[in-house]
């Protein structure tokens, strides 16, 4: 007897999507989240392009989590590894441990770090990952934006409304984002682009104060600043289950679209598997996919 039939390790929107579909399929399910219920898109400024909804993602996350316990979905807490039983699975966090028939991985990305003198040391004083979690704190006051994507320009744009001034800092000349974030971006005036250039340093004491840069033509720049917005990209949280399933070389679990990993029983949804788009719809459809097929998987057992 198992205690639960699918256990979803990861509570963002491909996890709680599986656990909607899984729920709705009449199976007794668990979310398992290391951190907060929502992942990364519960610290969007703003959503835009997720279809029906123009909301803040905080909100979305709210209504997603709320929908997947609505239906029966059990949840709790805790960072969760995942070992072979028979005739199934055994998932342990810290706090407990659980038995399952099938699980679905959901676990997302953590934010990249740039790597440089002063950013690990000074993370909450200045420097963050996350701009709707802490632009608040600087208003009125001086902000960077580190970083060339969709992140990147959305939390310039957000900090724009908050921040007495606010620097965008790129390697290239061009954004690689949405073109309505870039036309955006180029419209707002109040947002300084700094083409070109890399952080080689983060500086300040207790506090972010300030930022050096260097030039692709090797010239060093300074920018006054007590904030520092990290928004260079993402990396998979997959390493403690490289004993269960298979990795590509960059650490992403490999799974098709119909999110069956290497090992029976085991399914994968979201940013954390290898795919060319990772974006809030996109992990809601592998949610509904892996879901559906753990929901399968046991009825076929």
């Amino acid at each position: 007897m198992f205690d639960y039939d699918i256990i979803v390790i990861g509570g963002g929107p491909a996890g709680l999507t599986a656990a909607l579909y899984s729920a709705r399929a009449g199976k007794k399910v668990l979310i398992l989240e290391s951190n907060a219920f929502g992942g990364q898109i519960a610290t969007a400024p703003r959503v835009e392009n997720f279809p029906s909804a123009e909301t803040t993602g905080a909100e979305l996350a709210d209504k997603m989590f709320a929908q997947a316990t609505k239906h029966g979905a059990d949840f709790d807490m805790g960072t969760a590894t995942v070992a072979q039983a028979e005739n199934g699975f055994v998932v342990t966090t810290e706090y407990s441990s659980f038995t399952a028939q099938a699980v679905v991985l959901a676990t997302g990305v953590a934010h990249k770090k740039l790597g440089v003198e002063g950013e690990a040391r000074l993370v909450g004083n200045g420097v963050c990952y996350c701009a709707v979690c802490d632009g608040a704190f600087y208003k009125d006051k001086s902000a960077c934006v580190v970083g060339d994507g969709n992140s990147a320009v959305q939390y310039a744009l957000y900090l724009a409304d908050i921040c007495r001034e606010v620097h965008l800092l790129t390697m290239f000349d061009k954004l690689f984002c949405d073109k309505e974030l870039s036309d955006r971006l180029r419209a707002d005036d109040r947002i300084d682009w700094v083409q070109c250039v890399t952080v080689s340093e983060i500086l300040g004491d207790s506090n972010v104060e300030g930022v050096v840069c260097r030039g692709t033509d090797g010239a060093i720049s300074y920018i006054d600043t007590d904030a520092v917005f990290v928004a260079i990209g993402q990396i998979p949280n997959n390493d403690s289950f490289a004993n269960i399933v298979r990795l590509d070389e960059n650490g992403y679990i490999i799974a098709g679209e119909d999110c069956h990993t290497s090992c029976a029983g085991v399914f994968v949804a979201g940013d954390c598997r290898t795919k060319t788009i990772r974006q809030c719809a996109t992990a809601v459809g592998d949610g509904a996919v892996a879901g559906s097929e753990a929901s399968r998987y046991c009825n076929d057992r």
